[in-house]
């Protein structure tokens, strides 16, 4: 399925690129940026990237039907290429261009944790009456969303579009390329502090999603959130007079609620979703609290959106967990919880309260936590503390953080059994004897940790 229909010369007038070479009145199908992949009547952007030039693969991409390439040099291989200073803004302004060419509703989705998880669940419900576009896996920076958006195409009646930042202004340059119809912001944590600096820091940024929000918009805030609740739309974007603000969580103040949650460990949650039609029993084959405000949100998008109670109710039994994220794993000798994907200490702390409502052992391996600035130990010694205290049974902390983790749980809570590892390999070495038959086992920590070999490991015990 080819794009909307957009030609040479316009695509060069979206990103203030000059055309050379002719052709101005060829359509483009598709917008590549890796020359690995199809680039039949592609425009191939080049990207300077810190291992590959992607203006060395011109001329290859032209010989196998490119039909123009997005360059910041002039070049010699045959046929038309549009040259502009930057590559970078060059896509993001086309992807702003393209995206008004569609008039659907778009789903922006932000916040410290739970973001791809709120991807997929919305993106699942609402498969059950439209035809979804989304993010695929985490290709939510600032290539990622405008490759996301370039890959719409009018079949697409909705799209949910996971956006992720690490410093101010990222999410300003993200939302006015997806300017959302429903802006969602999960959650107000401890990330990307070494640019952000604090809490108030991730606040400021992850709300500029609203300067994009279309007129008449909504934005859907967790209203649990301690910052997010007294949020004044009209403070972070003075001009959205005619968007609405809506709270979802599991207290009182909040205009949609998640009631009478039970943990059923493998088998997954239940709960009854409270949205304006009325309460709606469901059932989340997945583990933990985050997957509960994940499906609440997907039911209140799904029921805006026109869809009845049963497809939303269906959608979310439908929905699966995505690798390294609470993905549960039986071994046959324990359970395995897998959220090795990432960890901040808001997204670990709700995995620890998740794993203390199971029944059996509860065990945590928790590595570190990456990006937390000059706070980085004391956060690291509270989210011990918060372990110590959590109803868990067993702590095994590892990596060179994690002492500090060790050591706020065991003052926390001295009598509490607990394991201190300075790397993955030592910790692997001793982890057979620490684990025991039936144990529930929480493996959680810093992508960059790359504890999927822990969760590896303990499979093939």
């Amino acid at each position: 399925m080819t794009m909307k229909p957009m030609t040479l010369t316009q695509a060069a007038q979206a990103v203030g690129g000059t055309l050379i070479g002719g052709g101005g009145e060829t359509l483009i199908r598709q917008v590549v940026m890796d020359s690995r992949q199809d680039v039949e009547g592609a425009l191939f952007v080049a990207i300077r990237g810190t291992r590959a030039d992607g203006h060395d693969f011109v001329a290859n991409v032209r010989s196998r039907g490119a039909v123009c390439c997005l360059v910041e040099q002039e070049t010699d291989a045959s046929g038309p290429y549009i040259l502009v200073d930057s590559t970078l803004r060059a896509v993001r302004d086309l992807a702003a261009y393209y995206r008004r060419l569609f008039d659907i509703p778009i789903i922006g989705i932000t916040g410290s944790v739970g973001k791809t998880s709120t991807k997929e669940m919305i993106a699942t419900v609402l498969g059950e009456n439209y035809r979804v576009h989304k993010t695929v896996g985490n290709l939510n920076n600032e290539l990622g969303v405008p490759m996301t958006l370039l890959g719409l195409r009018d079949t697409h009646q909705v799209a949910v579009i996971e956006m992720g930042i690490s410093d101010f202004g990222e999410m300003t340059r993200l939302t006015e390329m997806v300017r959302p119809t429903i802006a969602i912001i999960t959650i107000i944590g401890y990330a990307h502090l070494d640019n952000l600096g604090d809490r108030a820091g991730v606040y400021k940024a992850k709300t500029e999603i609203f300067h994009g929000l279309v007129q008449g918009g909504v934005a859907l805030v967790n209203g649990d959130d301690d910052m997010l609740y007294p949020m004044h739309l009209t403070d972070i974007a003075p001009d959205k007079t005619s968007a609405t603000k809506l709270l979802y969580g599991l207290e009182a103040q909040n205009d949609y609620r998640a009631t009478d949650i039970e943990t059923r460990g493998e088998s997954g949650t239940t709960c009854t979703l409270h949205l304006a039609g009325g309460p709606l029993p469901a059932t989340i084959s997945a583990f933990g609290l985050p997957f509960v405000y994940a499906a609440l949100a997907a039911a209140v998008v799904g029921e805006r959106l026109g869809m009845t109670a049963e497809e939303i109710s269906r959608g979310i039994a439908a929905f699966q967990t995505v690798a390294g994220r609470a993905n549960v794993i039986q071994t046959g000798c324990f359970t395995i919880i897998d959220d090795c994907y990432n960890a901040n200490p808001s997204s670990v702390r709700a995995s620890l309260t998740s794993l203390a409502g199971l029944r059996g052992r509860r065990v945590a391996v928790l590595g570190d936590m990456a990006d937390l600035g000059p706070s980085v130990a004391t956060l690291h010694s509270e989210i011990g503390a918060h372990a110590a205290q959590s109803g868990i049974d067993c702590l095994i902390a590892v990596g060179e953080m994690s002492q500090h983790t060790y050591r706020g749980a065991k003052a926390a809570n001295p009598s509490l059994i607990a394991w201190y590892f300075p790397n993955k390999e030592e910790a692997l070495t001793t982890l057979p004897a620490l684990l025991e038959q039936g144990d529930q086992v929480l493996v959680k920590a810093s992508r960059s940790g790359r504890f999927e070999e822990v969760v590896a490991a303990l499979r093939d015990l």
